[in-house]
């Protein structure tokens, strides 16, 4: 005779999460549950679905550090309970953020003192710094324009085409217009000379790249500070730079040091970085450091005494979290700019092991440049079968997440797959990861290829001229698509496959 017991609604005896009544159910998404749950069940159902998420070490589209050494991850642990807004309450806390502001000033040459002060503060990541540095530029503009009598309602911000979204956000919720120099084929950043030429009297800086999104290049910066100062010096205008160095930041002054990007040239006046990036902290924290206290308008910045005394802040949000700032201390101190170029070292030596496996299959075209952010870009030679998406797909189910999109405007045709080498991916991990993407090719070629009309097209294409050269047209027009044509289709009809599936994604988790 078989046994049988209905659990209460508040019975809680049974302690094997999965021999109770919490897992006939689905977990609550829309409500809040009426009843509480035992803390063991609550964290077995998170961490059950959690289990379906990537590993975020194999997560090769992201810039941002998914390791540190359990000594970090204590301090962190150990403070996440500080909201760093309390300055008065967590003196030390302030001190640490100082020190890493000074200290990130030296390494951009900061033109300081020994003892000197630096001016920049920490953020939750170069997006709100960005938002910040294009503030304070805005705020300089407009007082000058004031003093001048001059008109000063049309603001602008000059920048290259591959800039990341947070330049986009920065100019429609700050209203100053965007002028984007193109990318063209085969030349994915920024242009210095043409930026300098969209350069007007309503231009509150030139924005500039250390580390594009889309392929880690290097944009050049020195030449766009001799072309801006050549134009400033003929113009009377005095438009200063930005450098977002939200990923190179923390790579050329350990890798290229003789590379001048940093406030060795006259007129950067800011430059942005990201502590979760190369500085090598988890999501959270981005620093902005201006060249000097002039170049901070104080009237953004403001005074607050009701946490116990007076405290200057400067930022877009208010309470955050004290944990990543310990942790770019810790960082800074721990690694040395001796650590700091170990790692960097290791990252690009490995990233030249990946470029390298890549090459010796003979089936990509390399996008990256060898002196930049440790990233390999790779585009398909061949496209007429099969395309980067389903490389990027099929890659999946060995684990690995390598994001394949496409460039920005005027070279949108062209999509390619990015690796980025961070400081937990080994020379191992690298070859590994070769041997993946030859399997996945080898299953491909085996593959009919996934988009047929495009082939039935080139076939029609070709017939139709043979029809039209045997007098047989029946009066239809069928022109034969060059190479190219057919690749921009392909590149057009999987990019419009990737964004519905993302907007299917978003519509299931919004239902």
């Amino acid at each position: 005779m078989g046994l049988s017991k209905t659990f209460s609604e508040s019975d809680v005896s049974i302690h094997s999460t999965f021999a109770s009544r919490y897992v006939r159910d689905s977990a609550a998404k829309h409500k809040m549950p009426e009843n509480s749950t035992p803390k063991d069940v609550a964290y077995q159902m998170i961490n059950d679905e959690l289990m379906l998420d990537g590993k975020p070490r194999l997560n090769l589209a992201s810039f941002v550090t998914t390791w540190m050494e359990p000594e970090c991850d204590k301090l962190v642990m150990d403070s996440m309970n500080k909201n760093y807004v309390d300055m008065d309450e967590y003196p030390v806390t302030t001190e640490l953020q100082n020190r890493c502001v000074n200290m990130i000033a030296h390494l951009f040459n900061a033109p300081l003192e020994e003892s000197e002060a630096a001016m920049g503060v920490g953020t939750v990541g170069s997006s709100e710094a960005i938002m910040l540095a294009g503030l304070a530029f805005k705020r300089k503009w407009q007082n000058k324009r004031k003093a001048e009598g001059k008109p000063f309602d049309k603001p602008n911000i000059v920048t290259g085409a591959n800039v990341q979204v947070c330049w986009e956000k920065f100019a429609r919720y700050f209203e100053v217009e965007l002028k984007e120099v193109k990318v063209t084929e085969g030349y994915y950043v920024m242009d210095p000379a043409k930026a300098v030429e969209m350069v007007d009297e309503n231009t509150i800086c030139v924005a500039a790249i250390l580390g594009s999104t889309y392929n880690g290049e290097f944009e050049d910066v020195k030449l766009l500070n001799d072309l801006l100062l050549e134009k400033n010096k003929q113009t009377g205008w005095d438009t200063p730079i930005h450098v977002d160095a939200a990923s190179g930041g923390f790579i050329a002054p350990f890798l290229y040091p003789e590379l001048e990007w940093d406030f060795r040239l006259p007129l950067v006046k800011s430059i942005n970085v990201s502590g979760h990036k190369y500085g090598l902290v988890y999501a959270g924290v981005g620093w902005v450091i201006w060249r000097t206290k002039e170049d901070l308008p104080e009237e953004l910045i403001f005074h607050i005494n009701y946490l116990g005394s007076d405290q200057p802040t400067f930022t877009l949000n208010f309470s955050k979290g004290s944990s990543q700032i310990i942790a770019q201390y810790y960082q800074l101190i721990r690694l040395g700019y001796e650590g700091y170029r170990n790692i960097m070292e290791n990252c690009h030596n490995n990233a030249m092991v990946l470029k390298e496996g890549l090459e010796k299959t003979g089936r990509f075209d390399i996008l990256s440049k060898d002196i930049g952010v440790p990233v390999v870009a790779f585009s398909l030679k061949d496209r007429s079968r099969h395309d980067e998406f389903e490389v990027s797909e099929l890659l999946r189910r060995f684990g690995w997440i390598v994001p394949a999109y496409t460039m920005p405007a005027d070279a949108r045709h062209v999509s390619l797959l990015r690796v980025v080498i961070r400081e937990d991916f080994s020379c191992t991990l690298a070859e590994r990861l070769v041997i993946d993407i030859t399997k996945v090719l080898q299953e491909l070629d085996k593959l009919p290829p996934k988009n047929g009309e495009h082939e039935s097209h080139n076939k029609l294409s070709i017939n139709g001229e043979a029809d039209h050269q045997n007098g047989n047209l029946n009066g239809a027009v069928v022109t034969k698509k060059s190479e190219d044509e057919i690749k921009r289709d392909i590149a057009t009809h999987w990019r419009n496959i990737v964004m519905a599936k993302k907007a299917n994604k978003i519509m299931l988790s919004c239902s």
